[in-house]
């Protein structure tokens, strides 16, 4: 796996490209467990799911009614002797003589010799005896493994395990699946002023930490298994004695409010000593300038900015796609962008990429950007639904232009 080299203290902002490219790079799947099946939803299949057994295990019925022989039906009504009941579950019953039928309900096993179910509307029961009329079309047998069979691979690798997967898995007899790791995810907030949510109404110098929880669901969303969060005081010693703890069980440590250039400072005091070496440090996009990546060993550390917009966006930019690639689903896999038509004139672009917060019309394929964009807003983020890129010196766009979106 490629590693970028690490960088000085203060190096340039590096393009957006290049610090998706290093993330890229740095990223591969996690390693492979065996999870029950009841255990793996959502999860990444990292070999074939094998069917284990037939289906179905034998031939059986697609409706009720009786199983009889299509050479006894001569007449327009043919009069059968009725012998026994197959159902659901059930033995095989005898073969089938001539001029007979057994009843049959829907999945029960056909008698050897039955090659067709006459449905119970079609027929009438007279004692011990029905009567038949003259059928043709569909059988309503389902011929033994017709869905599929004993050793066929019913759900590729990387296959995402969800209700329909599950179905399949669970009707091959699957009773665990190789799947990748998740990775382990722990935030860490710092930030003097931060309180838990509910907490600052009492104190006016004091602020909710919002970005917690919201990081933490994100990760989930994208495959992660999160840890918790922890804030953190702006302090060097706490910082670290914080991520040391962190290290001791996690595979990616996202430190939120730590990536302006004074807290960037900090973070990398207090994380050197534990080996932290840089990919890079700022990216040439808005908001998120800020944003750096690193390694402690092989543990990512993903630094995003304190203002809550920057810091989903860049989330949604980076950790969703490091995520993804870590738990076997694939970078690209959370890089889904589509083309949208603009609903209004936008201006030029700036001299660093954006990604900015939109609202996508649901009677169209229009998007319409939020106006007064800000790094620190909040508000905005209840209603988009968008990112619309916008790179570095684009030309004025007029309604009707196609951008580029991806799903927020």
């Amino acid at each position: 796996m490629a590693t970028a080299p690490e960088l000085p203290c203060h190096a340039a902002a590096t393009s957006f490209d290049a610090a998706q490219a290093v993330v890229r790079a740095n990223c591969a799947p996690l390693g492979i467990e065996w999870v029950a099946l009841a255990k793996a939803g959502r999860r990444i299949l990292a070999a074939d799911a094998v069917a284990r057994i037939d289906s179905p295990r034998r031939d059986s019925a697609a409706m009720d009614g009786f199983a009889v022989r299509s050479q006894d039906l001569t007449s327009d009504f043919t009069r059968l002797v009725l012998r026994a009941e197959s159902v659901a579950g059930g033995a095989v019953p005898p073969a089938l003589l001539a001029d007979t039928a057994i009843r049959v309900s829907t999945g029960a096993p056909m008698p050897a010799g039955a090659d067709r179910v006459v449905m119970h509307e079609h027929a009438r029961v007279e004692g011990g005896h029905i009567i038949v009329p003259h059928v043709s079309g569909k059988p309503h047998v389902r011929p033994r493994a017709s869905d599929f069979a004993q050793g066929t691979a019913l759900l590729p690798a990387g296959t995402r395990i969800d209700p329909r997967a599950m179905v399949v898995a669970a009707a091959a007899d699957i009773e665990k699946l190789p799947v990748w790791r998740q990775p382990r995810l722990r935030v860490l907030v710092n930030g003097d002023e931060l309180v838990p949510p509910g907490c600052a109404v009492q104190d006016c110098d004091t602020i909710p930490d919002s970005l917690s929880e919201a990081l933490l669901l994100m990760a989930r969303q994208w495959g992660a298994k999160p840890l918790g969060a922890l804030r953190v005081m702006d302090r060097v010693d706490e910082l670290r004695a914080t991520a040391r703890m962190a290290l001791e069980d996690t595979d990616v440590i996202v430190i939120a409010g730590g990536a302006s250039d004074g807290h960037r400072d900090l973070v990398r005091a207090a994380l050197t000593p534990l080996g932290l070496r840089m990919r890079f440090a700022g990216v040439a996009m808005k908001p998120g300038k800020p944003v750096w990546y690193g390694m402690i060993g092989g543990i990512h550390v993903l630094g995003l900015p304190g203002n809550p917009t920057a810091a989903l966006t860049t989330a949604r930019l980076f950790l969703a796609p490091m995520i993804c690639a870590l738990s076997g689903a694939g970078f690209d896999h959370a890089l889904r962008w589509s083309e949208r038509r603009l609903l209004h004139d936008v201006p030029a672009g700036s001299d660093r990429d954006q990604f900015l917060c939109a609202v996508a019309d649901r009677t169209s394929d229009g998007v319409i950007i939020i106006a007064r964009q800000e790094a620190s807003a909040q508000m905005m983020l209840a209603r988009a639904d968008l990112l619309v890129e916008r790179r570095a010196g684009a030309d004025p766009a007029a309604a009707g232009a196609s951008v580029r979106c991806l799903p927020f």
